[in-house]
Parts: C-alpha cells; sequence; structure tokens
C-alpha cells in the first residue's frame, strides 16, 4: 500500500477534519444539531449510536455529498462547498450498501473504477493484484459480483475503495448484516489498514465492533454527541468495571431487585426482559440480588462495555 503518513502541503500532525457546530437539516427535520469533532492523521474514529442517531448524515458530510446545512468542516484543510472534487479524489468511500456491478466480474469492478480516477491500465493491473490479495478474493478475480457472499462483497467494496490510494476511508455500518465469520474476517482487512497507517471513520451501531475497531469515538443520539473518548476512557467515565444481568420470573421481582441494588447504591437499568447492575464485585453481588428463594432465572456477569455507557447517557440501548 502506498505510504499516506502524509498529504500535500498540510502539516502531517494537523487533522484530516475538522467540524464545529456542524448542522445537517432535511426541511424541518434536524438530523445533525451541532456537532464538533476532530479526525487525526492515523487513527480509526468512530461515530456510535442507533439508527436515526445522524451518524450517515454527518459521513455524508464528510465525504461532500450532502450538503452543509450550517457550521464549519474541512477536510484536508479543504472547504466541500468549494472544494468537493478535490476531496472525493482523496477519499475512500465504502456506503452502507453496496453499489458494485453485479453483471461484472469482481476484477472489473476494480479496472472501472480506478479508471474514474485516471489510473493508466499499467498502474491498475498491479494495483488489481494487490487489492485482489488484500481482500482474499484472488480466487474470485474472474467471478460475477452477483452470487457472492455478503462478505466478500464487503470485502470487494473495501479493495475498491482503496484503488485511488485515499489519505481517509469512510465506512459506513461496514458489517450490517454480516454473520459473525464474515465481520471477524473484515475486522480484520481494517486491522490491516489501520497497521499500515490508514486513516479511517467508521459509523456503527455495533458496540463490539466499536471497541476492536476505534481509537477514538464520538457516542450520537438524536443528531448530537453526548460525550467523545476512548472506548477504554468512556467506559472507565461512566460505568464501574463490571455488569451484572440478572432475568427474573416476574416484572415484581425484578423492580424489587432494582430496589435492592439502589439500596446498596449501586446503579441499575431496569430493561424489558432483564436487570443491569454496574459493580466492581458482580460474584459478590449476585446474592444481595436474590430477593427471594428462586426469583433470578439466570444471571451474566461481564465486563462494562460501550453498550452500557449509551444506557448511562441516554437511558436507552443501542438497538431501541
Amino acid at each position: 500500500m502506498t505510504d499516506r503518513s502524509s498529504a500535500g502541503d498540510r502539516s502531517p500532525d494537523a487533522p484530516l477534519a475538522v467540524a464545529r457546530g456542524l448542522v445537517k437539516r432535511f426541511g424541518d427535520f434536524t438530523a445533525v444539531d451541532g456537532i464538533d469533532f476532530e479526525v487525526r492523521p492515523g487513527e480509526a474514529f468512530g461515530f456510535l449510536g442507533p439508527n436515526g442517531a445522524g451518524k450517515t448524515s454527518a459521513m455524508r458530510m464528510l465525504g461532500c455529498t450532502s450538503p452543509v446545512s450550517e457550521g464549519h468542516l474541512r477536510v484536508f484543510g479543504l472547504n466541500p462547498e468549494v472544494d468537493g472534487p478535490t476531496i472525493r479524489a482523496r477519499l475512500g468511500v465504502v456506503s452502507q450498501m453496496d453499489n458494485l456491478d453485479l453483471e461484472m466480474t469482481v476484477e472489473q469492478n476494480l479496472i472501472i473504477y480506478g479508471r474514474y480516477f485516471g489510473i493508466g491500465l499499467a498502474e491498475l493491473s498491479a494495483k488489481v493484484d494487490e487489492l485482489l490479495a488484500f481482500g482474499q478474493l484472488s480466487d474470485r478475480r474472474h467471478s460475477k459480483v452477483n452470487p457472492l457472499s455478503g462478505g466478500m462483497r464487503r470485502r470487494l467494496s473495501i479493495s475498491r475503495a482503496l484503488i485511488n490510494d485515499p489519505d481517509l476511508i469512510l465506512l459506513d455500518e461496514p458489517t450490517t448484516g454480516l454473520d459473525p465469520q464474515a465481520r471477524q474476517l473484515l475486522w480484520e482487512r481494517l486491522w490491516t489498514l489501520k497497521s499500515e497507517g490508514v486513516s479511517l471513520v467508521i459509523t456503527t451501531h455495533y458496540m463490539d465492533e466499536a471497541e476492536q475497531l476505534c481509537d477514538r469515538l464520538v457516542v450520537m443520539d438524536h443528531g448530537r454527541i453526548v460525550d467523545e473518548g476512548s472506548p477504554a476512557a468512556l467506559i472507565e467515565r461512566h460505568c464501574p468495571r463490571e455488569a451484572v444481568e440478572l432475568r427474573y420470573r416476574t416484572e415484581a421481582q425484578q423492580a424489587e431487585g432494582e430496589a435492592a441494588a439502589a439500596r446498596l447504591g449501586l446503579r441499575a437499568d431496569n430493561l424489558r426482559d432483564r436487570l443491569v447492575v454496574y459493580t466492581d464485585d458482580g460474584d459478590g453481588l449476585v446474592p444481595k440480588l436474590e430477593v427471594e428463594p428462586g426469583a433470578v432465572q439466570s444471571v451474566l456477569v461481564r465486563r462494562s462495555t460501550l453498550e452500557d455507557v449509551f444506557l448511562t447517557l441516554t437511558g436507552r440501548s443501542l438497538d431501541d
């Protein structure tokens, strides 16, 4: 892959993207409501939040495919309103929905996309070989796209986004709809890019994906940023070390368990199907929440996650 440690005449330490008071409106609806963020060179930066939080709208403004309604946005130090084509030439974009040409082969999809950037056929030949190997698609070079699995298509979309040696890659919900094995393989490909110094912006509503891939992220809800930091810092800031999930036999018993947690001075989230209590000693807490013999059907003691952070910040889960 090409060295992307710097771009143009800008300082290699300068943010790749800067937003201040960024707003996106669709008529009377405000999808992005005055957010601030920076994307730094060499990092994987994430937008975490449920569907409808404003993640994709923010991504489209970054990608210069949706105009800014209000606020300040600069990408590579350039203004998307006047420098959109220049910015897009330096971006790699993987959208939520694959927009591959289904009737063409894997190789043809890469070649045609490379020609959009004016890359010569001689240079493209070597680049296509490299990208097919990166996406673990060399044996599918002459296969039509239509019969490929979802995971293969996503790997092809990412490989195609690298054809122009971009300074920044935008990935919108990159693993939505994939099975666990395909998600893991895609994560491995993205980790490879990170290790080579590629800068990534990822939107996701999967907490494990954000924890695995993002160096730093913003948590979004209803178009606003509710907090920012590394996954570890956000968890440490908002949650004790462990979370205890208890499933009670009745709603009344679950309410009693919540009251017992409150008497112990512990925060508890009373969800539809379970009670989640946060503590530094999960195993020691369980007997104190057994409100009567046999009341608890099942118990899970786990480490706190970004899902718990989101519950703390917004009062609802990421899939609500």
